[in-house]
C-alpha cells in the first residue's frame, strides 16, 4: 500500500516509493528506492522535500499514514472546492480565432530566445529590446484569449526544452499576473523577467545542461549556481528592472525557506518571485523531457496544491488554479456521460464548466465525430466532467486535435 508520510518519520527499512518533489528539489538518483543508509536519512531530512510516499508492501509501514488514495480524493475535493468559487475572466476570441496568432507568436518567441540566449553563451550581452517585441505580443495574446497559448506552450522538443521552458514561463506568468488584476505595463514587465529567468544556465556547461539523468552532487551545485550567474549577468544588462530581477533571482525560493540561493522565507519573497515559482515548477513538472515524462495538467496543479503546504505560497497557488483552470485547455477528460474529449475553452460561468471537444464513447470504446460541447449551456443536460485522462489510454496527442475547425 502506498501511504504519505512526514520525511521527520522515515526510519532506515522504509521503501521510498515517490519523492514527492520537482527534480530540481532533490538529488536521488532514484525516486524509488529501499531507505539502508544513515547518510541517505540524513539527505532526505535535510532536503526541501516535506512529505513523500512510502510502499508498505516493500518495506516499513506507519500505521497511522494516509493512504495515496485518501491523499488524493482529499485534494481532489478541495482542488473542486476551489474551483466552485472561482470564475475565468472573459475571453475577446475564440480558441479557434486565436490559434493561428498564437502558433505565429510562439514559433517567434522560440526563435527568439533560442537566438539570444545561444548568443549569451558566446559571451554577448543580454538585449531586452529583443525580448520586449514578442512579450508584448505574447501579452496582447493572452488579454485576447489566455488559454490558447498556454495550451501551446506544452508541445516542446528535448533538445530545445530550456529555450521553450522561457517562453512557457513568459507566457503562464503574464496570464498569471493578467488573473491577478495587474496593469499591461507590469504584464510585459513580468513576462520579460520569465523570457529571461533562466539567463544564468547559459553559463552552465551543457553537459551538465542537458545530461539525460540525474545529476551528481556537484553537478547539482554547478546547476544551482544558474541563478546567481543569471543575476551578475542581468544586473549588467541595461532597462533591466528590478521587478525582472526578482523574478530571475527568486523564482528557486521557497516559501518555508528551503530553497536557493538566499534561503528566504514567506514574504521575504516578493509577490513576483512567489508568483514565478509556482509558474516555474507548473511548466517544468507538466512537460515533457527526454528523461522525464510529463504530468497531465490538472494533475500537476494538484501536485502544485498538495506542495503548497510546504513550499508555496498556497494564497497564489490558489490563484494560479484559478487563472489557468483546474482542466486546462488541452487537458484530456472525461465526462459523466461516458465520453471522453478535449478541454478546448474556459467558460465565464465557472472553472467546471469548459468547452470541451468530444471524442471518444468510453463505454463502447469507439471514436466518435468531433463535436465541441459547452457544459455550462442546459441543453447538453448537466453533463459534467468526472475524472482526467490519459492521453496514452486513447492513442492520441491532444495537440492534434486542438487545431480542428468545429463549431459548438
Amino acid at each position: 500500500m502506498i501511504k504519505r508520510v512526514r520525511v521527520e518519520d522515515l526510519k532506515l527499512g522504509m521503501y521510498i516509493h515517490d519523492l514527492n518533489s520537482g527534480w530540481m528539489d532533490h538529488n536521488f538518483l532514484r525516486s524509488r528506492f529501499m531507505l539502508r543508509k544513515e547518510e541517505d536519512l540524513k539527505k532526505l531530512q535535510e532536503s526541501k522535500i516535506g512529505e513523500l510516499y512510502i510502499d508498505t508492501v516493500k518495506g516499513i509501514d506507519v500505521s497511522d499514514a494516509p493512504t495515496l488514495r485518501e491523499v488524493e480524493v482529499e485534494i481532489q475535493a478541495k482542488v473542486l472546492d476551489l474551483a466552485t468559487r472561482s470564475h475565468s475572466l472573459p475571453s475577446q476570441t475564440t480558441h479557434a480565432e486565436e490559434l493561428a496568432i498564437a502558433r505565429d507568436i510562439q514559433s517567434e518567441a522560440n526563435e527568439v530566445i533560442t537566438s539570444m540566449l545561444s548568443d549569451i553563451r558566446l559571451g554577448k550581452q543580454v538585449e531586452v529590446e529583443r525580448v520586449s517585441p514578442v512579450v508584448t505580443h505574447i501579452t496582447d495574446s493572452i488579454l485576447r484569449n489566455p488559454g490558447t497559448l498556454m495550451s501551446l506552450c506544452r508541445l516542446k522538443e528535448g533538445d530545445s526544452y530550456t529555450f521553450q521552458h522561457c517562453v512557457s514561463v513568459a507566457t503562464l506568468l503574464v496570464a498569471f499576473c493578467r488573473y491577478m488584476g495587474m496593469e499591461k505595463e507590469q504584464l510585459i514587465e513580468a513576462g520579460i523577467g520569465g523570457m529571461l529567468h533562466d539567463v544564468g544556465k547559459m553559463r552552465v556547461p551543457d553537459h551538465i545542461l542537458n545530461k539525460p539523468g540525474k545529476l551528481s552532487d556537484e553537478e547539482f551545485a554547478t546547476m544551482k549556481s544558474h541563478v546567481t550567474l543569471g543575476l551578475e549577468t542581468l544586473r549588467q544588462t541595461p532597462s533591466i528592472s528590478p521587478l525582472m530581477i526578482q523574478i530571475a533571482g527568486e523564482h528557486h525560493e521557497r516559501f518555508e525557506g528551503t530553497g536557493y540561493p538566499q534561503k528566504l522565507q514567506g514574504y521575504e519573497i516578493s509577490q513576483l518571485g512567489r508568483m514565478s515559482a509556482v509558474v516555474d515548477v507548473y511548466d517544468a513538472i507538466s512537460s515533457n523531457r527526454i528523461y522525464h515524462k510529463g504530468m497531465e495538467p490538472a494533475l500537476a496543479l494538484q501536485k502544485l496544491f498538495e506542495w503548497s503546504e510546504h513550499h508555496f505560497d498556497p494564497e497564489l497557488v490558489q490563484h494560479f488554479i484559478q487563472a489557468i483552470g483546474i482542466y486546462p485547455v488541452g487537458s484530456l477528460v472525461m465526462l459523466d456521460s461516458q465520453r471522453v474529449g478535449i478541454v478546448v475553452e474556459q467558460s465565464e460561468k465557472g472553472l467546471l464548466f469548459p468547452i470541451v471537444r468530444i471524442l471518444f464513447d468510453a463505454k463502447h470504446r469507439k471514436k466518435l465525430e468531433p463535436k465541441d460541447i459547452d457544459l455550462s449551456q442546459p441543453q447538453y443536460g448537466g453533463d459534467h466532467i468526472i475524472g482526467n485522462e490519459q492521453p496514452e489510454d486513447w492513442g492520441i496527442n491532444p495537440f492534434d486535435y486542438l487545431t480542428l475547425d468545429i463549431g459548438v
